[in-house]
This record gives structure tokens, C-alpha cells and sequence, in this order.
């Protein structure tokens, strides 16, 4: 089986946001990078089938250079080799259009990408790709099985969960429970050799028109603080929720 999975780089969620040139692009300084938490989960499933089935995993990003220790991470952890098409990550619809090409190229069986990055949280490439090159598609899926061509998924919906059965080439969005935070890996001095070792292949990209462009940033407005009353006080308390909080 050959898996691709898809690899975001986004801000670690310690790191303090900013926006600049009138809060229409994201300050980059000081910001640590990290795997999307998402795909991450993803990663270590294919790890599982790496071991388990003998699967060959690439793991795949769209940006520039300084993604490349996002990528390097993953082989560290164990992917085989590395894909990094050299291109802006600009919106949804370029990234999908971008990974399709990829994939319909490299024939692979199974793409394992996060059901959304925690940067811009768009939740669309997944879905996007799967219509672009015509595969199956399970999103918000916590659990798969693969046995030869056939597949087996689970999925999170309102108030439980969704068993299907399915057949590859299959797309899926991943997220916590495909693996749970306890399988998660790190790096050992290791991996972090051998992936030194391994190739990382530079592509550029197909066209990258955006379709969109973001207009401006807004952070949400700071908390105002807290007033505290005493319990005795409920005079005081009913006060405020009428005549200052106005709820009442």
C-alpha cells in the first residue's frame, strides 16, 4: 500500500499571535512551528500500517523552505521519504489543486490529511482533493482499517459515531482518536539520523493562482475583567446584572 499523508506547519499553540501591514498578514517573528496536530494523528496511523502491512509512507507539505524542518520531523518519526512542492500555502483551494497533481501522479492508495490545520481551522483541503482526482472521502474520521483494496472507517457525527465501508483510492480527513495522543511519537536520536539520510524531494508547483485573499485579521477583543462578589451580597449582584452587564 502507498500512503500519502499531508503535512501542515502551523504555529505551535504556546506562541503568541500578531498581525502586521494593517493586520492583513501573520507576524512570523518569534513564532515556533510544530506538525498540525491533526495530521500528526494521521502520520502515526500510517505508521501503523508501515509496520503492520508493509506500507511505503511519503509524507507531503506545500510551502517554502522553511517548512522543511516540519517535514524532516515526520521522517524522523518514520515516513520514507518527504515531498515539498514549492509554493505558498495561500488558500484551500490552491493547496488541494497543488497535492492533487501529487497525487494523481504517484499512485497512491490511501491520503491521510488532518480534517483541518489549527492555523486558519478551514477544514477544506481534505474534502477538496477527494473531488479533484475522484476518491472516496471519509472526513472526521477516527478509526481505519485496510485490508487489500477495501477499507473500513469510522467517523465522528452529533451524538456518536459512523461506521462505513468503503474501497480504495480513499481520501480521509484524520483527527484525535485515529490514534490518541498517548501513540503520538517522538523523534529519537535515531530517526533523527536516518532522516537526515532520507530524501526530501523539492517540486515546483503547477499553477498557483489564489482564488481568495484574506483581507484582514481580527484577534478577539480582550476579556474585560472579573468582578467579584460576595456571596452574601446578592443586592450587589442583581445590580450588576442590570444595570452593567444588562442581562437581566
Amino acid at each position: 500500500m502507498n500512503i500519502l499523508v499531508c503535512i501542515s506547519h502551523v504555529p505551535d499553540t504556546t506562541s503568541k499571535i500578531n498581525f502586521v501591514d494593517n493586520d492583513t498578514k501573520f507576524d512570523l517573528s518569534g513564532v515556533q512551528f510544530v506538525i498540525n496536530p491533526n495530521d500528526e494523528f494521521g502520520l502515526t496511523r500510517a505508521m501503523w500500517f508501515k509496520e503492520k502491512q508493509g506500507a511505503k509512507v511519503t509524507v507531503i507539505n506545500v510551502g517554502g523552505a522553511e517548512t522543511e524542518p516540519t517535514l524532516r520531523k515526520a521522517l524522523a518519526i518514520g515516513a520514507d521519504e518527504a515531498i515539498r512542492i514549492n509554493t505558498v500555502a495561500s488558500d484551500s483551494f490552491t493547496v488541494a489543486k497543488q497535492l492533487a497533481h501529487v497525487i494523481q501522479n504517484g499512485g497512491y492508495d490511501l491520503v491521510i490529511a488532518g480534517r483541518e490545520s489549527i492555523d486558519y481551522n478551514g477544514g477544506m483541503v481534505p474534502g477538496m482533493i477527494a473531488g479533484l482526482i475522484d476518491a472516496n472521502f471519509v472526513n472526521n474520521c477516527i478509526n481505519l482499517d485496510v485490508d487489500g483494496t477495501s477499507a473500513t472507517a469510522s467517523r465522528e457525527i452529533d451524538g456518536g459515531k459512523e461506521t462505513v465501508s468503503t474501497s480504495l483510492p480513499l481520501v480521509i480527513g484524520g483527527q484525535k482518536g485515529l490514534v490518541e495522543e498517548s501513540d503520538l511519537r517522538i523523534p529519537n536520536m535515531r530517526g533523527i539520523m536516518m532522516a537526515r539520510k532520507k530524501p526530501l524531494n523539492v517540486m515546483e508547483p503547477i499553477d498557483n493562482a489564489a482564488e481568495t485573499t484574506s483581507v484582514k485579521f481580527e484577534k478577539p477583543a480582550v476579556k474585560e475583567a472579573v468582578t467579584m462578589v460576595s456571596v452574601d451580597n446578592l443586592d450587589e449582584l442583581v445590580s450588576l446584572l442590570h444595570n452593567e452587564a444588562k442581562v437581566i
